[in-house]
């Protein structure tokens, strides 16, 4: 299937160069006030109930604004936000922007003592949240975190939080007192909104983190915009493209590559609440959707609904398929199913604002099985300095820092204009997280090689040692998964009193399938040097795995579980 809108990849690039011949940093706001002045009555955000166009996000977040401002907020403060990926967090988001406050997004599968802790660190002054979400209740959180808190507010626990507004998701309704979403846009207030500068922050994003606790990563205005813009030229977006996606917003994958970068070229988002695989195939053909953003188990579980129900995919010209290491054989499945003109795969952190790193459109298919994409291109956003990038990478010696250079297995440290000035009041994680020299430490391991292009090997801190010798976990579940049973492997190390660490290997079954520990024993015995043979195989429910907002595995999580399922407590004692 080839779609016929689709020109040559620099053609397009092209006509965004032509509407944009040198970067301009701009504030959010600002850059939807220019797309709904360019393209009023075109969609913006697109559900199955009704559209909302640019004119209407741009006239109902001024309105939210207004009332935010008489509400108190003022430039600087900080105001969060708990919602999924309704409507309201596009308007609300563009509201914030407009009063000159930084947002905090929270993640909406925080439990009570999360929210209290992400409330409390970022010293937030507003919330608005949901009422109820997927069995979460938000408003008995808040109960036990600050009872009274319609009319006080955070009280003594949280004495930054003046105000919470209620968003009645579910029709449930809010308490008594409560000040809810509907009666925050009604208010009419007439009042100024300030002047935002680009460089301000304009979120504070949680990290869930695959190796610890959360941290506020820093971005600003014109971080997003060029790195939104980037996900734009890099992809070489169309005009008018639309993208379905249920990667949240309050997390960069959907917001920085779904939200933001449409703005530049007239197109619409079709945003779910949850993933559903069914729901994404009906809404790219109920609304001649043309790209889909998804993590790997998201695209095999797309492709797997799609032998069921029979679809027109016509309008599917571009996937971005990234987030997690893809299952063997997942892109030769894209292109025999999906039969998409353009696939891509990427990588990046919260830290560097979103994918730093894709393979070109125009790429052979081998570029995306064996690697995480090359140091993307953004046009006008770049650094010259940079070679006209926003982040470049280099591998270094973990223990001593020096420069591997080419096609050498190291820790990625990152630099340039799209990586974080840091983390919201952690000053000591901060001086922690760059080097002497500026360059940031992903933590992950991987090469760079001399076109640019970068392949991840694991996490550092995932690693361990067996007897003295290194393991890499994506070593060994790279040969788990070549057993037709397995639908993904995930290897942490949990104590052995005999080799120090061991792997412990997390199993999840495919549909139907069925495996034994010993097989999978057998298989990494028969493929693998022995130190990097698990010593142990559990078995889990895809559902049961924690995950960060993009969906990568929260390994140490996972040591924990694997502790626990041993009967040992997570030092590696077995329990009195």
């Amino acid at each position: 299937m080839s779609d016929p809108r689709l020109a040559p990849l620099e053609e397009r690039r092209a006509a965004l160069e032509a509407r944009h011949p040198t970067w301009e940093p701009g504030t959010l706001h600002g850059a939807l006030d220019t797309a709904a002045d360019r393209w009023p009555d075109r969609p913006y955000v697109i559900t199955d109930g009704r559209t909302w166009t640019y004119a209407e996000v741009r006239d109902r977040s001024v309105r939210l604004a207004q009332g935010l401002v008489a509400m108190g907020v003022r430039p600087g403060e900080h105001v969060a936000l708990e919602l999924a990926n309704y409507p309201e967090f596009v308007l609300l988001k563009y509201a914030i922007s407009r009063t000159g406050a930084t947002a905090i997004p929270v993640n909406v599968l925080n439990r009570r003592d999360e929210l209290e802790y992400v409330l409390g660190q970022s010293r937030a002054v507003l919330l608005i949240v949901m009422a109820r979400f997927r069995g979460l209740d938000y408003l008995g959180m808040l109960d036990e975190i600050a009872p009274g808190w319609p009319e006080r507010g955070g009280g003594d626990v949280l004495p930054d939080l003046r105000r919470i507004v209620v968003f009645d998701n579910d029709g449930g309704g809010a308490p008594d007192g409560a000040t809810t979403l509907d009666a925050l846009e009604a208010a009419d207030a007439d009042v100024a909104l300030p002047e935002v500068d680009p460089d301000a922050d304009a979120d504070i994003l949680y990290t869930s983190g695959t190796t610890g606790g959360p941290k506020g990563v820093q971005l600003t205005h014109d971080m997003l915009l060029r790195t939104a813009y980037g996900a734009a030229y890099g992809r070489g977006f169309e005009d008018g493209r639309r993208i379905v996606f249920a990667l949240p917003m309050y997390h960069v994958f959907g917001y920085v590559e779904g939200m933001l970068p449409v703005l530049f070229v007239g197109g619409a988002i079709v945003p779910h609440t949850a993933f559903d695989p069914v729901r994404t195939l009906e809404a790219i053909e109920r609304h001649r959707v043309t790209d889909m953003l998804v993590i790997p188990l998201m695209t095999e579980a797309v492709m797997d609904a799609l032998k069921d129900r029979p679809t027109d995919l016509s309008s599917l010209a571009s996937i971005i398929s990234s987030g997690t290491t893809s299952p063997p054989g997942t892109f030769d499945r894209i292109d025999a199913e999906l039969r998409c003109d353009e696939v891509t795969t990427g990588y990046g952190q919260s830290e560097t604002t979103a994918s730093t790193t894709v393979t070109r459109p125009d790429d052979g298919p081998g570029k995306r099985r064996t690697t995480n994409g090359r140091f993307r291109d953004v046009g006008v956003a770049g650094d010259p300095e940079l070679g006209g990038h926003l982040v470049v990478y280099r591998a270094v010696d973990p223990d001593t820092g020096r420069d591997l250079g080419f096609g050498e297995i190291g820790e990625l440290q990152a630099k340039g204009p799209g990586v974080t000035r840091g983390y919201w009041d952690k000053p000591g994680a901060t001086a922690d997280a760059f080097t002497d020299d500026g360059w940031f430490r992903t933590g992950d391991l991987g090469t760079v090689d001399a076109e640019g292009y970068l392949r991840l090997v694991g996490r550092l801190k995932d690693c361990y040692r067996c007897g003295g010798e290194q393991v890499v976990p994506a070593d060994v579940e790279d040969v788990l998964v070549t057993h037709p049973a397995v639908a993904q492997a995930l290897v942490v190390p949990v104590a052995d009193e005999r080799m120090g660490e061991a792997g412990a290997a997390f199993i999840v079954r495919r549909p139907s399938a069925d495996v034994t520990a010993e097989d999978l024993l057998a298989l990494a015995t028969e493929r693998l040097a022995r130190f990097k043979v698990p010593r142990h195989v559990l078995f889990i429910d895809e559902a049961e795995i924690p995950l960060t907002a993009s969906g990568r595995p929260r390994k140490f999580l996972l040591s924990e579980i694997a502790e626990q399922r041993l009967g040992r407590t997570t030092d590696g004692e077995a329990p009195a």
